[in-house]
């Protein structure tokens, strides 16, 4: 019996393997596209096929898919992009590089997404094969945000959602209704680091989805390494948006705050 397929642009961490049981369990192939010094491969000993490419070989990504069948395709899990910067794209990935008027990572998935709905491909999003993932809105937390950290949730919320129009970063370290350090190239769990090293104890953090960005691709996320961290650094709170936020082991992450007396909230936009 014919089973349909459907790849995964698979990045680091424990998102695509997620996804991958996601399609199995649906009834599915999995189709694994890795990308060198970025894909955990030993993730996928059950893909239906896994193989690995450099990142910019767009046009044998394309063919691997093709090969298999694939009409649909959904991206899972994150890209170092200091790595991705020494990346060498082939001809195809040249001319879309060129054609891109920006090259943040909104602008840039955008146009991943355009490459291969224009050779046949649709591509869709990973949360239908993880619809536990997203975070419901409320407070997560058994503490709640004193009024000040409130204040802080307040003044930072505004300002994550303008940064995400220009398509800078996700993530915002406040103090005291001052930004201590915005993502950037360097990805979130760095930009905590640098505002606990610039702020000291006692920094709330706020993760937010940017407007406009495509859903299916880049959504925020935070998980039990997020929680340890923010433990470590001595943040006191941690806003997040709800629905549009994935959470990884929620419940476990969510224990390990209410230990640390870490407030975590999930707010609608």
């Amino acid at each position: 019996m014919f089973r349909k397929s459907i790849g995964i642009l698979a990045g680091y961490g424990q998102f695509p393997k997620i996804v991958a049981e996601g399609i199995r369990a649906q009834g599915y192939r999995v189709i694994v596209c890795g990308f060198y010094d970025q894909t955990d491969a030993s993730l996928f000993s059950d893909a239906d096929v896994f193989e690995q490419f450099h990142l910019g070989q767009f046009r044998k990504v394309l063919k691997f898919f093709q090969d298999h069948g694939v009409e649909e395709v959904c991206m899972a899990g994150g890209i170092n992009k200091p790595r991705a910067l020494s990346f060498r794209p082939d001809l195809m990935a040249a001319k879309m590089l060129f054609s891109m008027k920006g090259k943040g990572d909104d602008a840039l998935l955008r146009a991943i997404i355009g490459l291969f709905e224009e050779n046949g491909i649709k591509v869709v999003s990973s949360s239908c094969f993880a619809q536990r993932l997203p975070c419901p809105a409320g407070q997560l937390s058994k503490r709640a945000p004193t009024d000040e950290e409130w204040d802080s949730i307040r003044y930072a919320w505004p300002i994550a959602e303008s940064l995400g129009r220009f398509d800078i970063g996700q993530c915002l370290v406040v103090k005291q209704n001052m930004v201590v350090a915005v993502e950037c190239l360097e990805g979130t769990d760095a930009a905590l680091k640098r505002g606990a090293e610039l702020g000291g104890d006692g920094c709330i953090a706020v993760k937010r989805f940017k407007p406009g960005q495509d859903e299916r691709a880049d959504l925020p996320s935070v998980g039990l390494e997020t929680i340890r961290l923010l433990g470590r650094l001595h943040y006191t709170c941690l806003a997040i948006e709800a629905d549009k936020t994935l959470f990884f082991d929620r419940e476990e992450a969510i224990r390990l705050a209410d230990r640390l007396k870490l407030a975590v909230v999930a707010l609608k936009s």
